[in-house]
Formats: C-alpha cells, sequence, structure tokens
C-alpha cells in the first residue's frame, strides 16, 4: 500500500502562517502526498508553490459550519477554482439534515457541483454530529447530487472524535456499487488508524498528521 498516495495533507487552523504553509508546501512535495488542503485565502497561494508538482490543491468551502447559503458555497468554490483548486470539500447543511429537509441538502449540493463540473466534489457530512440513519440518508443524497466523495468531518466539532472505523464501514455499505469515494477526515493520527479506515473503505485520507504517520508506516 502506498499510504503518501492516499493522504491530502491539511492546514486549515485559523492562526496558520505563511511559514505554516510553505512547511506544508514542502511536506507535501517531500512524502508526495496526493494533495494539500487549504482555506479559500491559501488556494492561489498553494497551487502556485505547487504548480510544478503532481499534488493537487483542495479547497473546503462553507468551511466549517456549512450553514452559509447555497449561492455563497457555490461562489466560494467557484472562486476556489479560478484560483486553481483542483478540488473542492463542502460543508454539508447540517441544520437541514437534521430537519429532514432533504429537498435543501440536494440542491444546496447540486447547487456547488454545478460550478465545478469538471472538478472533483467531496460533501463533508460532519459524523460526529449525525445519527447511523443521518449518516446512511446523507450518502444516499450525495449519490443522487452526483457529488464524487462522502466525507466525514471538518475536524472543528468541540469533543468530536472524527473518522471512525465503523462510520467509514456504514458509508461503504451505503455507497456500494455507486461511483462515489470516501474521504475519511478528522483525528487520524496513527499508521493504525491510517491503514484501518483505509481497510474499512477510505480512498482518501484528510490530516495534518501525514508527515508522523508516513515516518511510522
Amino acid at each position: 500500500m502506498e499510504l503518501n498516495n492516499y493522504i491530502e495533507h491539511t492546514l486549515l487552523k485559523q492562526d496558520a502562517t505563511e511559514e505554516n504553509l510553505l512547511k506544508l508546501y514542502e511536506e507535501a512535495k517531500q512524502y508526495k502526498f496526493f494533495g494539500v488542503c487549504v482555506n479559500g485565502r491559501n488556494t492561489k497561494h498553494a497551487k502556485d508553490y505547487l504548480k510544478d508538482t503532481h499534488i493537487k490543491t483542495v479547497t473546503v468551502v462553507g468551511f466549517p459550519l456549512g450553514a452559509c447559503t447555497s449561492s455563497t458555497k457555490a461562489f466560494e468554490a467557484k472562486e476556489a477554482i479560478e484560483n486553481g483548486a483542483d478540488e473542492i470539500d463542502m460543508v454539508i447543511n447540517v441544520q437541514a439534515l437534521k430537519d429532514k429537509d432533504y429537498s435543501y441538502v440536494k440542491k444546496d449540493i447540486e447547487t456547488v457541483k454545478k460550478v465545478c463540473p469538471n472538478n472533483i466534489l467531496k460533501v463533508i457530512i460532519e459524523t460526529d454530529l449525525l445519527s447511523q440513519e443521518e449518516i446512511v440518508k446523507a450518502c444516499e443524497i450525495i449519490k443522487e447530487s452526483k457529488a464524487d466523495f462522502a466525507k466525514t468531518s471538518t475536524g472543528f466539532v468541540k469533543n468530536g472524535i472524527g473518522a471512525k472505523i465503523e462510520d467509514i464501514k456504514l458509508m461503504a455499505e451505503t455507497l456500494k456499487g455507486s461511483s462515489v469515494k470516501i474521504k475519511a477526515s478528522g483525528g487520524i493520527k496513527t499508521k493504525e488508524q491510517a491503514v484501518a479506515l483505509i481497510n474499512a473503505g477510505a480512498n482518501r485520507l484528510g490530516t495534518s498528521s501525514g508527515v508522523s504517520i508516513i515516518r511510522e508506516y
């Protein structure tokens, strides 16, 4: 298993400095990670720095709450792509899902997908806030919405666990037979966790601990 090919090296902290970002990019190059995941303001910065590499630039949208309007998320996504984003990770509207307003959740995703038809769209469902039934429903809506990935977590839920093996298995079972893949994210800190999540069905890993995981691996 080429573990580095699964990892999106992530830095989404509010207080991240340019020095921190440059370190992220250099580590991504050194360890040949699949991509880097950054906030919108840093999209062009990342793309320019990594322009002569295979490393993808991934930008988050509606982050971390997912509570802004669909048009706001779409604007963020469009601007990120114009600034060089290869992939978009949007946050689902958790309130709408919990209110069983499934048409809103679907339209929210479709609105963003419409502005990035040629870019990978991942949908963060925030598993720490959902029941098993809600996780299943979220994945079903993602399939219907023609998004490319279901993603577990933002990593910003207070006292949240993040990516859990049982959630990945449930998501994989729900998405079985579809083209939708799974990104495990949140709380991934060890080689054992990383390998177990992949074996459970994850196709990508979002983590800020990629370097220590690869060194351990």
